[in-house]
């Protein structure tokens, strides 16, 4: 990715932006509760609650997802920052890693991986652009 790794970080840790991009919870917004916000699955329009637990010093962010009452954490993003990796300066890599909870059929999880494609593609081209 052609940003620096903090703006890609500061990107991934908006809630708002998230629903530019997140295709399971998309146009997001606050709810009553601090630190939970909710968004629409394009797939079957189903509410889903999350809230975002960034750890700024390891540029990981950790999004926990569920419903109001209880959120676990689900997906998780981690930013590769240039110079770790050899990298152009002022790029990054990013990756997004999902955990598999034991009720999740096979179907919906195959939707999962095949969307994380997608979405990094939308990362990408949205922070690019974002910071470009």
């Amino acid at each position: 990715m052609h940003v620096p790794a903090e703006k890609a970080f500061a990107f991934m840790c908006d809630p708002l932006l998230l629903g530019r991009w997140s295709l399971g919870c998309m146009d997001t917004r606050p709810t009553e509760f601090e630190g939970v916000f909710t968004g629409s699955s394009l797939f079957d329009g189903a509410r889903g609650f999350f809230e975002i637990d960034a750890d700024e010093k390891r540029l990981i962010v950790d999004f926990r997802l569920g419903d109001l009452k209880q959120r676990q954490p689900r997906i998780s993003a981690r930013i590769i920052p240039a110079e770790v990796c050899g990298l152009e300066e002022g790029s990054c890599y990013l990756t997004l890693d999902a955990w598999r909870s034991a009720e999740m059929d096979e179907t919906r999880w195959e939707r999962l991986c095949r969307a994380h494609e997608a979405e990094i593609f939308l990362i990408k081209a949205q922070c690019e652009a974002f910071f470009t």
